[in-house]
Formats: C-alpha cells, structure tokens, sequence
C-alpha cells in the first residue's frame, strides 16, 4: 500500500526516478522502440511492399526488420550516450530523427551521404523553403516531447566500474537480440538487400548518423587536399587564334528542370514556345551525372564524370572553367542559386542580390530575371573571347509557384504551397510548368540579345539542366534518390543549343548534321569535350569521343 504521508509518497516517487536513472540502458531502450515504431514507417513500408511477400512470411519478415532496426539503434545508443553526452546528443538525435522521418514520408528521399551534404551545404534561403508548420509538428510532437521526458531523468548514480560493466552487459545482449532478429529472417533478408541496397538509406536515424559521419570525412580529406590542375597544356588552336570576331559562349545552368515536362522533348504541353520559335537545336535523351546539385554541378564540369564516376577525384581537381581561362577566356560565374559548389574556385563570381531600393529579392530569393539583367555591360567589358555561366534558380523546389510571376500562370490552379501535401498532384504539375514556361521566356530573351550582339561578335547559347525532379510519382517529391536507383524523372534533362549566324561556320560544325546527332543519347559528361571543341581549345584532355560536334565538323578541329 502507498503511504498517506504526502513526503513519503513524494520520496517514493523521487526514489522510483532514481532506481530508473540508475538503468540508463533500459531507457534507451525504450528510445529505440520509440524510434522504431513511430519513425521508420518509410522504411519498413518500403521493405514490405518490395519484398513480393504476403501473409505469415510478410508479417513475420516485416517484424523481424523492425525487431532489428530496434535493436540496431539501440546498440548506437549504447554505444554513444553517457551521462557527460546525454543531454546533447539526445536533443541532436531525437531532431534528426524526426526531421529525417518527415522528409523520408513525405518526399520518399533516401539519407544517404550526398543528401546530407546537400543539407549542410544548403543556404537560409532554401532551407525557409522547405520549413512547414507539418515539420515543426512533426519536430515538437515526436522530438520536443521525447526529449522533455526523458531531460526529466536524473543523472545515474553509480561508480564507474559498475556503469562500464551494466554497460558492456546490456550491448552483449543488444547484439543477440540483432543477431536473432536476423537470423529468423535471413532468407528474405539477403535477397531484399541484394535488390535494394539503397533501403538501407531509409532506416531512421540509423542512416542519417552513417551518412553525416560518412559526408564529414569525404569533406576533410576533399579539405586537406591540394586541388589538382588539369589541362596546363591548354592552348587556342588555329580556328580561335585566326577568328577575325570574338567568341561569346553563354552557358546557363539550369535548376531542377527535367526533361519529361520539357516542351521539345514531345511532352503534351508545350512549355517552350518560344525556344522552338528560335529554331535552337535540341538533344532530346539527356542524362544527368547526378540527382542534386552537389553532385552534378562539379560532375558535369569535370573531364570524366558518371562514366568514371570518382567524387574525391572531381572534387579536389579543376574544372573545364579553369582550363578555358588557363587557355585565354575570361571566364565569370553569376549565380542566382546556393554557388558554384567549387566549380568556380578562384574565378571571377557574381551573386545576384537586391540593387537599391524597391529590391525584388524576397527571403533571400531573387527572380531568375535579375540574372539576366545588365548582361550588355558584362559582355562589352570582358575579353575578346569569354565564357559567361549563368546560374539559375529555375524550378527549385518545393516552391514552384515562386519562380515564376503570378500574373503570368497558364496552368492553373497552380500550387502556391511551400508545403506540397497541401496541394493535388495535377496543381504541383501546373505549377512546375509554369515555371519552365518562365525559363523558356528568359533563354528566349537571352537569344535575341546575342543576335542583336552579332554584327561585331559571334554567340554560342547553351542551355543544360542540372538534375530532374519528381513530381509525386511513385510517391516521390523533389530529388536526391540515388543516382544508381533514381526514377528517370531525376535524371532526365533537357540541353540545347543556339549558334548565331556565321557563329556555325567559324567553329566549323554542321547544324543540320547535329540537329540528327541530338537524337541520340547524350550525358553530362559531353558538355566537358564539346566546349573544348566549340572553343576551340587543344589540350591533351579532350575526348572526341564525347565531343556532341566531332562528328559533324565541316572542317578538321
């Protein structure tokens, strides 16, 4: 019976938290329970619907994985909580936990180290984006309150040598438990990972603990290297030193755009009336060197890209830019998005920010228009020969309904959420295109001003997406899937070409012999090969194996 003495029942309550506190294992325990019921829905709903299992054997593989993802965050949570780390890293683990599940059930993305990087690498402005009142419910509800509880437990009190023990004991049995959870479902187990190695990216916050550690030491070794030079033989051949007229490359990097909402590439709106009213040439079967900016953006300047796919190498090595300038092009980067992600390293950069009064730039968002802006004066002030990079904000997501002007929908309803589970699927579409429609408008532009430019100078206009998105297919948003396992929706992209006149004969390419040749597949890792041969810039580098223009030449390179 519970005493009637109000201080008795009060030393009671106090001496059961105590006698608690002292079996700090078992409330990690319960931790890991916690984590593995209400934040890896993601992962365990994936594992069953892939397994091609029904009744018994589904429930009894489906139950064997979540006995396992117990066990296993129970032995990282052995392995790293102690009373001088307890608080920290409980408030740390609980918020990555929970934020991971919300972006894992709503956008199906996989925390795998490139996610990760792209989230530490990413600026205010793109993470204002992807906040909502749903990630904040979802931060206090399963974050806030689990850490409230458990900041309520005391401190352990006991010696050293008997936590250490207590300890040990408690992984030895956190290891059988994983080893029995395993075994009972071994068969089904091996041939799911073997399928589908990239699952392992869904389990929470297992993975995102892996990838973090995995990112960071990408990062030191990427910090403690020298970048490399490449391309110290790079020099302007015959064509480039003999040209009479200057040679303009524009090159716009665009953002998120995927080739199967691209009006050229035969989708059924038409999304780019006004490039195909410039007759520009347009390669219709493109693939991305990856789902993310992070990555595709350094792969896609680099002389060996997905083929050969190294990132430590691409990483702490020059880009194509530095080569073209090595070679006598001034080259500049102007951005309108999260950097050149190293691309640029030690060039000339330009970030595109607020002007003045009456700025158009909203939390810390500037319309892609201000990237085109004041181009005349950049052209007239550089080099005879330049390479001038836009960058584009595009068709980031989640904001969709943000890159383009309200009064110039065509689509509607368009989505105007941040928040893409307020929105249908067909409002998200409408939105996504009337961005690209905008995109469309801007290159249009861009065209006629390098026209306009033609009597003294001659212009090449290239235009190529960074990665593609997902658009709620298969229950997918946004991108960042795997490049290995990616939907073709994240990495299908558009890429075209515009040459002014007399700009076709001076660089010595057939067009209509590449009008046929962008019919055929092409990667990211052309772009490399087919600026050096537009340049006209002789190095030991260049592959004419994937060079777009080499076998159209009306002339010898």
């Amino acid at each position: 019976m519970g005493s009637s003495d109000p201080a008795a029942a009060a030393a009671e309550r106090t001496g059961a938290w105590v006698r608690l506190a002292n079996h700090p294992e078992l409330i990690l325990a319960v931790l890991a329970v916690f984590w593995g019921i209400a934040l890896n829905r993601g992962f365990l709903d994936f594992a069953a619907q892939a397994s091609g299992l029904d009744g018994w054997a589904l429930f009894r593989f489906v139950g064997g994985l979540g006995v396992s993802v117990v066990a296993l965050h129970w032995l990282i949570l052995l392995a790293v909580m102690y009373r001088w780390t307890w608080r920290v890293l409980l408030a740390v683990l609980l918020s990555a936990a929970a934020s991971s599940a919300w972006f894992i059930d709503q956008y199906g993305i996989h925390i795998d180290p490139a996610m990760i990087r792209n989230v530490l690498r990413t600026d205010p402005a793109e993470a204002r984006e992807l906040l909502s009142f749903g990630l904040l419910f979802q931060i206090v509800f399963y974050a806030g309150v689990p850490a409230f509880l458990f900041w309520r437990i005391p401190r352990a009190q006991r010696s050293i040598l008997h936590a250490v023990l207590t300890r040990v004991g408690f992984i030895g049995i956190g290891l059988l438990l994983l080893l029995a959870a395993l075994l009972t479902i071994m068969q089904p187990l091996s041939s799911f990972m073997r399928n589908h190695r990239e699952a392992r990216y869904l389990i929470n916050p297992a993975s995102a603990v892996w990838s973090l550690v995995a990112a960071l030491r990408g990062d030191v070794a990427q910090a403690v290297t020298v970048i490399r030079p490449i391309g110290l033989d790079a020099s302007l051949g015959p064509r480039a030193v003999e040209r009479k007229r200057p040679l303009r490359i524009v090159l716009v990097v665009g953002e998120t755009v995927r080739g199967a909402n691209w009006g050229l590439n035969g989708y059924a709106r038409d999304t780019t009336p006004e490039l195909r009213a410039r007759e520009v040439i347009n390669f219709s079967r493109v693939s991305s060197c990856g789902t993310n900016t992070e990555v595709s953006l350094p792969c896609m300047f680099a002389p060996v890209g997905r083929r050969q796919y190294d990132e430590l190498t691409i990483r702490t090595s020059e880009s194509l830019l530095h080569v073209l300038n090595r070679a006598g092009y001034s080259v500049l980067w102007r951005d309108n998005q999260s950097g050149c992600k190293g691309v640029c390293r030690d060039l000339p950069y330009e970030q595109v920010t607020d002007r003045g009064e009456g700025g158009r730039c909203q939390a810390g968002r500037c319309p892609d228009e201000m990237l085109f802006e004041g181009l005349e004066s950049i052209l007239d002030s550089s080099s005879p020969n330049g390479l001038l990079v836009l960058h584009m904000l595009g068709n980031h997501g989640p904001s969709y309904g943000r890159r383009y002007p309200s009064d110039r929908a065509v689509f509607v309803p368009d989505c105007r959420s941040d928040e893409l589970s307020k929105c249908t699927q067909q409002s998200i579409v409408n939105a996504y295109d009337n961005a690209i429609l905008h995109t469309d408008r801007l290159l249009a532009g861009l065209i006629d001003q390098m026209r306009a430019r033609s009597d003294r100078e001659d212009a090449v206009v290239i235009y190529l997406s960074d990665h593609g998105e997902s658009l709620g297919e298969r229950g997918l948003f946004l991108h960042g899937v795997p490049w290995a396992i990616a939907p073709v929706e994240q990495t299908w992209v558009p890429w075209v070409f515009w040459f002014s006149s007399g700009a076709a004969e001076r660089i010595g390419v057939d067009l209509t012999c590449l009008a046929e040749r962008a019919r055929q597949p092409a990667q990211h890792d052309h772009l490399f090969h087919t600026l050096l041969s537009i340049a006209d810039v002789r190095t030991a580098l260049y592959d004419p194996e994937w060079d777009l223009i080499a076998a159209c030449r009306t002339m010898t390179r």
